[in-house]
């Protein structure tokens, strides 16, 4: 009599079909800039301070230094940049896109993840592309012969509160899930209660105000309290982003 063999269970390797983090990444940058709102807002930020510096130029005012006039460009960039984290975020839930969104990849904190990468990467070079032409009109306008010390910080401190300013926008944005109200909320705060505040509590101000630190940050004033204040709003908003659009339903 014969005996068979029982046969041996094959393990079979299956690959994951998840796509990973950065090709989630792409596909966000991609379609933050797939909109015409998203290619608005983007152009605009990158535009703006270029063109408020040759319309400030035709005034022929001679300037002291280059480092004032960078330091705000870079934050006039950074606020614009709030709108383009805000649509990445609270516009898929305003044009009920985020039902498609969360199908394809059911992980919320997974896409919450690749759209913060998506606007960081964003930000820094929307604001980078916003300075450097800005600097190539200021390098051509009838200015004087201002001196150029500082001007190399100024520029990395617009470059990294253009990425937190995007990720400001796209938390508070994942946590109002509305994009009017998103956005109505933060440039009230931004440019409305912060302002405030500096009037009648400076001293409070300097430690929570993200506008106060960005100039500080570009002049090197202040020491670590500016970058630690635009900190502590990216992970706040983002925070906050996380767990809402967590317990938040899709309907």
């Amino acid at each position: 009599m014969t005996t068979v063999a029982p046969a041996r269970s094959a393990h079979v390797a299956v690959r994951a079909t998840a796509p990973s983090l950065p090709t989630l990444v792409g596909i966000e940058i991609r379609k933050t800039l797939s909109t015409r709102s998203g290619k608005a807002v983007a152009l605009v930020s990158a535009a703006g301070a270029p063109a408020a510096v040759g319309l400030m130029s035709m005034g022929g005012e001679p300037l002291d230094a280059v480092v004032g006039p960078v330091g705000a460009l870079g934050l006039m960039a950074a606020l614009l940049l709030l709108a383009l984290g805000v649509l990445s975020t609270a516009g898929e839930w305003s044009h009920r896109t985020v039902q498609t969104t969360f199908l394809l990849v059911p992980q919320r904190g997974r896409v919450l993840a690749a759209k913060a990468g998506a606007m960081a990467l964003l930000g820094a070079f929307i604001a980078a592309v916003a300075v450097a032409a800005s600097i190539a009109v200021l390098a051509v306008a009838p200015i004087g012969d201002p001196t150029w010390e500082g001007v190399p910080w100024a520029i990395g401190a617009s470059v990294a509160a253009g990425a937190a300013f995007a990720l400001i926008g796209a938390g508070v944005g994942a946590a109002a899930g509305n994009t009017p109200a998103a956005l109505t909320g933060l440039y009230l705060t931004m440019l409305g209660a912060m302002p405030a505040l500096r009037m009648v509590q400076p001293e409070i101000a300097s430690k929570v105000d993200p506008v106060d630190a960005t100039l500080a940050l570009a002049y090197g004033h202040g020491g670590a309290t500016p970058a630690l204040v635009l900190a502590g709003w990216v992970v706040l908003s983002l925070a906050a982003g996380a767990v809402l659009t967590r317990r938040r339903a899709v309907s």
